[in-house]
């Protein structure tokens, strides 16, 4: 038994000098001394011999076991140490490369034109109002001269959540709201940008889009005053050469009520594909505010007159921008987005 001890000491000492990586290591490690290995192995030997040979072989032993420990962990150690000489080599910065820009977030094309609009109207005295998108039936609809079963309901495609809950078809609701809240008080002056939402999806059309919408409530408001202000929002936002046109048309909330069209953002007004060959683009639809719209809110038509107005942000953006498709608006492609870089906006 102590020859074989020796021997395996002698061949354990020879393979530990020899290993070239941590895994080497424990590979012998578990060679030798593990619960299968050949020195254990040994070891297990010690019953078979007489009395007292025991204790000389237990001491050789623990001596052979102590030197095949102590070998193993001066040769991890030196591993250790060269591996991590490697890794830090290999991961040495040149700090004399020049540096590299990150990628630069920006403001969404959406997010840049609401932030225009409502500046443009901030600038005019307008306050900025918001509103539920869960609307009742009642705001969405009803305050807004559209009762139960109106045959002109049907022109907005109305996601229903229960009979008298809805996601809101226009930000309309709001001024409804706000013009409860003012209770009869002129002037009032607002505009509510947000999310609406339509059973609607095509290249122009998205299920959820971006309204804004803007009131005036005054004494003598006249469309003269609407026309007026359409032209400022319009020469702000497309150029000041820019010109808007006026066509008779119907909406429930007002009356009189038109469409308004601006000249071609592609041929400036000469006729193109775009615009069909019109020079003209529509843009958004407004009117005055109809007599009963004001009444339901608790104001005098009698006394007091207004305009109101409503737009597409979604709409402006793809005028603006030269856009064609509205689902470019939604996909995040990061292909687009990217040509929106011209500062925060």
């Amino acid at each position: 038994m102590e020859q074989q001890l020796k021997q395996l000491r002698d061949e354990a000492l020879e393979a530990i000098a020899a290993a070239e990586n941590l895994g080497e290591v424990e590979d012998i490690r578990l060679s030798f001394l593990g619960k299968k290995g050949r020195v254990t192995g040994v070891l297990r030997q010690m019953g078979s011999l007489p009395p007292e040979q025991r204790p000389l072989m237990g001491k050789l032993a623990n001596e052979v076991r102590d030197a095949l420990e102590g070998a193993l962990a001066a040769r991890k150690e030196v591993l250790e140490h060269a591996e991590q000489q490697r890794r830090m080599a290999a991961e040495t910065l040149d700090v004399t490369l020049p540096g590299r820009k990150p990628a630069r977030g920006t403001i969404h094309p959406l997010l840049r034109v609401r932030r225009e609009i409502e500046e443009i109207f901030l600038g005019l005295g307008y306050t900025i109002e918001e509103g539920p998108e869960i609307e009742t039936d009642y705001y969405n609809f009803v305050a807004l001269n559209l009762p139960k079963h109106h045959p002109a309901r049907d022109m907005q495609d109305t996601f229903y959540i229960d009979e008298d809950a809805v996601l809101r078809t226009h930000t309309s609701p709001v001024q409804a709201r706000t013009m409860e809240k003012s209770q009869g008080a002129v002037p009032l002056k607002m505009i509510c940008p947000g999310r609406v939402y339509r059973k609607d999806d095509d290249v122009t059309h998205s299920p959820m889009f971006f309204q804004v919408e803007g009131l005036v409530i005054d004494k003598d408001i006249t469309l003269g005053d609407l026309k007026g202000t359409l032209l400022l929002f319009a020469q702000r936002m497309f150029g000041e050469n820019q010109q808007i046109r006026l066509r008779p048309s119907f909406f429930p909330f007002t009356e009189p009520s038109v469409e308004v069209d601006i000249l071609c953002t592609s041929c400036q007004g000469k006729g193109c594909r775009m615009c069909s060959n019109t020079g003209w683009l529509e843009i958004l639809g407004a009117g005055m505010v109809h007599p009963r719209v004001l009444e339901m809110s608790g104001y005098d038509p009698t006394k007091v007159s207004g305009f109101a107005f409503g737009m597409g942000i979604d709409r402006v953006a793809m005028l603006k921008y030269g856009i064609k498709d509205i689902r470019y608006l939604y996909q995040n492609d990061v292909r687009v987005l990217e040509q929106f870089q011209g500062g925060i906006g």
